[in-house]
C-alpha cells in the first residue's frame, strides 16, 4: 500500500447493509484461553488483524499448535499448565496492548524467562498496572522503567491475591484473572467498571467464578488451577469498528447503514449512549445474548440537528476506544460539549487526546483543555475546502480512520499518512468504505 491516501470528494448519498470485523477484544482473548483448554477449540470471525495475527504468533511460539480449516481458526490448546518453554524466548506483542498485558497474567507458572517487547509506540506505555500485581503472585518480573522490554519469569509456587484495580483498565483485571487461573486458592479482585469480555468468557467456559457487581465497582473472585473444555466460538463484529461507520452515516447527507452482528455489549455502548443523548438517528434492533454477549443489528441515519453534550464521565470507559470518532460528532454539532476526566485518552496507542486536539484545531474548531477536561465549540456549518496532512501520529489506527472519516464528510483535500495503520485492527475498512462509495486516490 502506498505511503498515503489522499481524499479529494465528500462521499455521495448512500443507503446499504454491512458486516464489520470481529471483536478484536474478544479475538485476542478467545486465542489466549483457547491455548490453556483441554482439546480443539475452534473460532469462527476471527479478526485477522496484526493485533490478533500476533496472538497466534505468540501462543505457536509458546507450544500451542493451530491452522485455518474452512474460514475456522483451530486451536490445540494443552490445559492450563500448557505454556512450558524450554529455553529463554522472546515475544513480540507488536501494537497490542491487550495481548502484551493479557499474556503475561498467563507467564506466572513458566519457569523459563520469556522477554516480551512491542512495537515504537507500545514501547512508550505503561506496564506497572500490571506487573506489580503478577509480582504479588509470586513471578519475578524486570522491565525498562515500567516499560518494555519486560522480562518474566514465572513461579511453581504461586499463591493468590488481593487486588484493586483502580484505573479501570479491562487489561489490567484480565490479566490479573487470568494470573488467577494458574494460582491455587482464591484469587480476589475488587474493580473498577470495565469491559467484561472475559469474565462472560470464564463464564461461558465454566472456569468458576463469582462476580458481585456494584454502581462503579465489580468484586471478583476466581478459584484458581482449574482445566476448562475447549469450546467452539463465534466471534460477532466489532462495535469500535462499526463507530467509524455509524459517525459516517450521521454526518453525510440522505444516508442509511445497517450494520448486522455487532456486539453491544454494556461495558462497550458509551458511543451509542453519548450518541443519542446528542440526538443523533441511531437504533439498536434484533437483540439477543450469545454466551453472556449482547449482540444486535445498528441503524443509524442522516442526523441535521446534532446537538452538544455534556458528556457524563461514568461513560468514559464503555467509549475510551471511540473519543476520536466521538470527538468528531462534537464538531459538527450546535452548542459547547463538555468532555472530564479523559487522562486514559493519552495513554493509548499514541497520545490521543493531544492528537484530536491537533486535528480539531487545524480544521477551524475552537477546543479549550485544562489538563484531562475538554471543550469542544461546535459548527454545525462547517465546510472545508482547504489542504490538510495528517502525519506524524505514531501510526494509530484509530486517528487513521477518524481523519479518513472527516475527509469524507466535510470536504477539502486530505492526504492520510500511514493507512497500513488501520491493518491493527481492521483491515477490510478500505473494502467496505469503497462499497459505501469512498473515492480514494
Amino acid at each position: 500500500m502506498s505511503k498515503n491516501i489522499v481524499i479529494k470528494k465528500k462521499i455521495k448519498p448512500f443507503n446499504k447493509l454491512i458486516s464489520v470485523s470481529g471483536d478484536k477484544s474478544i479475538s485476542i482473548r478467545c486465542v489466549l484461553l483457547a491455548s490453556q483448554a483441554i482439546g480443539e477449540t475452534k473460532i469462527n470471525n476471527l479478526l485477522e488483524s496484526e493485533d490478533v495475527l500476533n496472538s497466534l504468533r505468540t501462543i505457536k511460539k509458546l507450544g500451542i499448535k493451530f491452522k485455518k480449516k474452512d474460514g475456522y481458526y483451530i486451536i490445540y490448546g494443552l490445559g492450563i499448565k500448557s505454556f512450558n518453554a524450554q529455553k529463554k524466548i522472546t515475544i513480540n506483542a507488536g501494537n497490542s496492548g491487550t495481548l502484551a498485558r493479557l499474556i503475561l497474567g498467563l507467564l506466572v507458572n513458566n519457569e523459563k524467562q520469556v522477554t516480551l517487547i512491542g512495537d515504537k509506540s507500545l514501547s512508550k506505555r505503561d506496564f506497572s498496572r500490571v506487573t506489580e500485581p503478577l509480582k504479588m503472585f509470586g513471578a519475578s518480573i524486570s522491565s525498562n522503567k515500567n516499560k518494555l522490554p519486560v522480562k518474566i519469569v514465572g513461579s511453581q509456587f504461586l499463591r493468590p491475591i488481593n487486588f484493586y484495580e483502580k484505573i479501570g483498565s479491562a487489561q489490567c483485571k484480565s490479566s490479573v484473572m487470568l494470573a488467577g487461573l494458574k494460582t491455587p486458592g482464591i484469587t480476589k479482585i475488587k474493580a473498577k467498571k470495565s469491559r467484561n469480555h472475559t469474565e462472560l468468557l470464564f463464564k461461558s467456559l465454566n472456569i468458576p467464578i463469582k462476580i458481585k457487581k456494584t454502581k462503579n465497582i465489580d468484586f471478583i473472585e476466581l478459584h484458581g488451577q482449574h482445566n476448562f473444555k475447549a469450546f467452539n466460538y463465534n466471534i460477532p463484529g466489532d462495535i469500535s469498528s462499526a463507530a467509524f461507520f455509524i459517525v459516517l452515516t450521521l454526518l453525510s447527507k440522505k444516508s442509511k447503514i445497517l450494520i448486522k452482528n455487532v456486539n453491544v455489549n454494556e461495558s462497550r455502548i458509551g458511543i451509542i449512549k453519548i450518541l443519542k443523548k446528542m440526538n443523533c438517528d441511531i437504533s439498536v434492533n434484533n437483540k439477543r445474548i450469545y454466551k453472556g454477549e449482547d449482540i444486535a443489528d445498528i441503524t443509524a441515519k442522516s442526523t441535521k440537528n446534532i446537538k452538544a453534550i455534556n458528556c457524563p464521565s461514568s461513560l468514559n470507559s464503555s467509549a475510551i476506544d471511540e473519543f476520536l470518532i466521538i470527538f468528531l460528532v462534537a464538531a459538527k454539532s450546535k452548542g459547547i460539549s463538555t468532555f472530564k476526566n479523559l487522562d486514559e485518552l493519552n495513554k493509548k496507542e499514541s497520545p490521543r487526546l493531544n492528537i484530536a486536539l491537533k486535528i480539531l484545531n487545524m480544521i477551524g474548531i475552537k477546543t479549550l483543555r485544562k489538563k484531562s477536561y475538554l471543550k469542544i465549540y461546535g459548527n454545525p456549518n462547517l465546510y472545508l475546502n482547504k489542504k490538510f496532512i495528517i502525519k506524524n501520529f505514531m501510526k494509530d489506527h484509530r486517528v487513521f480512520m477518524m481523519s479518513f472519516v472527516a475527509g469524507l464528510v466535510l470536504g477539502g483535500k486530505w492526504t492520510i499518512h500511514d493507512p497500513d495503520s488501520v491493518n491493527t485492527s481492521f483491515p477490510s475498512f478500505f473494502n467496505i468504505m469503497k462499497r459505501l462509495g469512498a473515492k480514494l486516490d
